[in-house]
C-alpha cells in the first residue's frame, strides 16, 4: 500500500566472512552467509534494527566573527545494531567474537552438550554484514545494506528475569574497505531496486 517510501518492517541481518561476496536483491542468501538469529527477525526485540551514520564535524571560528566559517568533518561511523532474543549458543557465539561452539554428543550416562568460551582475547574478528528488507520503491522489491566490513562492537549484557525475554545486544561497527569501488563505498553501500527487471 502507498507510500511505499514509509517502511514499517525490520531489517533482516546476515553475516559471512570478511571478502563473501554480496547476494544480489531477489537472490537468498546461502552459505556462508549466516542469518542472525535462528528465525531472523523474529528473534529481535521489537525496537528492531538500528543504523546509525554517526560522525564528529570540528569548526573554525575566528575571533572577528561569532559563527563558524568553516567546517570539516573529522571522524564517521557506520553501526547496526539490534538486540538478539536467541540465546543458542550459535547465536550467542556471534556476541563474543565469533566464539567456536564445542559439541559433544550424548554417550551412556552422560548428556549432549554444546560451550563457548566467555573470553574473547586480543584479536577483534571481522565480517561482511548484510542487512535486508523492503525497498522504499515498492514492497514486491527489496533493499540491503552491504557492509564488507565490521566487528561486533556491543556489549551483550542479557538479563535473564521472569516474564522478559533474554537479549543480546549486538552491535555491528564498520571498518573503511580500502579497496571500495570509490571513496563513497568505504563503509558499503545501500541498494535499493526501483523497477522489474526487463
Amino acid at each position: 500500500m502507498k507510500p511505499y517510501e514509509i517502511i514499517g518492517t525490520p531489517l533482516v541481518l546476515y553475516l559471512a566472512p570478511e571478502g563473501t561476496a554480496f547476494p544480489a536483491l531477489g537472490e537468498e542468501p546461502a552459505e556462508p552467509w549466516v542469518k542472525v538469529g535462528t528465525n531472523g527477525a523474529a528473534n529481535y526485540d521489537d525496537t528492531g534494527v538500528t543504523v546509525e551514520h554517526g560522525e564528529t564535524i570540528e569548526v573554525a571560528r575566528p575571533a572577528g566573527t561569532t559563527g563558524a566559517v568553516k567546517a570539516w568533518r573529522t571522524e564517521e561511523n557506520l553501526t547496526i545494531g539490534v538486540t538478539l532474543w536467541d540465546l543458542t549458543l550459535e547465536q550467542y557465539a556471534k556476541a563474543l567474537n565469533d566464539a567456536t561452539v564445542n559439541t559433544t554428543a550424548a554417550a551412556a550416562g552422560t548428556p549432549g552438550t554444546k560451550a563457548i568460551g566467555l573470553s574473547q582475547g586480543l584479536e577483534v574478528r571481522t565480517h561482511a554484514l548484510l542487512a535486508r528488507g523492503v525497498s522504499p520503491y515498492g514492497p514486491q522489491w527489496q533493499a540491503q545494506y552491504e557492509v564488507p566490513r565490521c566487528y561486533q562492537s556491543g556489549n551483550p549484557n542479557p538479563a535473564y528475569r521472569k516474564g522478559n525475554p533474554a537479549g543480546l545486544a549486538l552491535q555491528f561497527a564498520a571498518l573503511e574497505d580500502l579497496e571500495a569501488a570509490s571513496e563513497a563505498e568505504r563503509f558499503g553501500r545501500l541498494i535499493a531496486q526501483h523497477q522489474a527487471a526487463i
